[in-house]
């Protein structure tokens, strides 16, 4: 499916490397220090149990720095698989081809690329920094996309100042997550979402299909 979907901007010669991100967060009022209490921080935020079972579908746009020093940039389309505590996410380029599938459970961690053995470890972010160059945040948008703060840490979030029931930002865990536009009804739900971090340095884009 050909698709118009905004792209970083580099002097580096593009990549296609695997990427991929998503955001959202809880409603609160004006600008809010949150507890780690999950459920507890808004009528929106959902806990993640074993029953949970969710999809995403849509593409992403990321940048980062490589071991070398230098800016890349990776784009293509992604779906998202959650079950109970295990998430499966697929990456593919443009064209469809798949260009890696990451699996993450409490458990340990597991990554394929086409054509190799898979690559295993205790959990996704040391699996995707040492295999990409790049870790992105599995455990934190298991909670952002729906939206809501993760349990695990504090939390700042900033409500959408044109219709207050939204989030406009969120920050935790060194991640800025900015929503930028939600479904129009009756769908329901992010649209598409920003998230940047400093260090490592790492901006992603992501647009969710509904």
């Amino acid at each position: 499916m050909h698709f118009s979907f905004p792209v970083f901007s580099s002097p580096a010669p593009r990549r296609a490397a695997l990427g991929l991100a998503a955001a959202a967060i809880v409603a609160l009022s004006g600008c809010a220090s949150v507890k780690p209490q999950g459920p507890s921080t808004s009528n929106a935020a959902t806990a993640v149990t074993a029953q949970t079972s969710r999809a995403y579908h849509g593409r992403f746009a990321v940048q980062y720095v490589d071991q070398n020093g230098q800016q890349r940039n990776a784009y293509g389309n992604f779906d998202w698989q959650e079950r109970g505590d295990t998430v499966t996410l697929q990456l593919r380029n443009p064209l469809g081809q798949t260009m890696a599938i990451v699996t993450s459970s409490p458990s340990a961690a597991t990554l394929e690329l086409p054509n190799r053995q898979p690559l295993t470890a205790d959990n996704v972010s040391t699996l995707m920094q040492n295999a990409l160059g790049f870790a992105l945040p599995v455990e934190g948008l298991r909670y952002w996309l729906q939206p809501s703060v993760a349990p695990t840490s504090k939390a700042t979030t900033e409500k959408d100042p044109q219709q207050e029931t939204r989030l406009k930002e969120i920050q935790q865990d060194g991640w800025t997550i900015d929503y930028i536009a939600y479904a129009d009804a009756p769908a329901a739900g992010v649209k598409r979402v920003n998230l940047a971090r400093t260090e490592p340095p790492l901006d992603i884009k992501l647009v969710l299909d509904q």
